[in-house]
């Protein structure tokens, strides 16, 4: 993709992302996101075949983003403990820095039907995976005492994730970034992980 059809590319997205965050998915009229990315309702047809590829697109785009980042941070990790803290603060970052992008994901994903749901899977798997591989490396190295890597990372993913979604909604949010040193703990608590690691 040349420079410019690029740059309207990830005007679109970024124009999506507004509209879907702030009058939800179904009250988005492709139009609305067109004015929005500063271009006529035809060009969005130059990118996406409908609204719903707009979306599909829109996640799988900045949710690949967003994992890219978790495993660059991770990398520069020595211990599984250090890994896991790095998760709980690059994901509440990015969802902190990306609001809309936070309220798109939190509220609008979960009322989408299941056709767009099994199309955005990929990326929240690969997330999962990543999530599962540092438990993994944690039990190995005996630094957790977790019996179920699966309910490990439901536990990790489901706590952060009802963060977000209370911050989404609250009229008076907290900062996420304030909130990590609590997750962490809380998951030092259930995972077991000693003090000296």
């Amino acid at each position: 993709m040349s420079r410019p059809r690029e740059e309207k590319y990830q005007a679109i997205l970024d124009a999506a992302t507004e509209a879907f965050a702030e009058y939800g998915f179904f009250n988005s009229q492709i139009s609305k996101i067109a004015k929005l990315a500063g271009v006529a309702d035809g060009t969005i047809y130059l990118y996406f075949k409908n609204k719903e590829d707009i979306l599909i697109s829109l996640f799988t785009e900045r949710m690949g983003k967003f994992i890219i980042e978790v495993l660059q941070e991770i990398e520069k990790c020595q211990t599984a403990k250090e890994r896991l803290l790095r998760i709980i603060k690059t994901h509440l970052r990015y969802m902190q820095e990306n609001r809309s992008l936070a309220m798109f994901t939190q509220i609008e994903l979960r009322q989408s039907n299941p056709k767009i749901r099994e199309a955005i899977s990929g990326p929240l798997r690969e997330y999962f995976h990543c999530i599962e591989q540092v438990l993994t490396e944690g039990v190995k190295n005996g630094e957790f005492a977790l019996p179920d890597i699966v309910v490990g990372r439901q536990m990790l993913f489901g706590t952060l994730d009802a963060m977000v979604s209370d911050w989404v909604i609250s009229k008076k949010p907290r900062a996420l970034e304030d909130l990590e040193d609590t997750a962490f703990d809380l998951m030092c608590g259930a995972f077991r992980i000693r003090d000296g690691n």
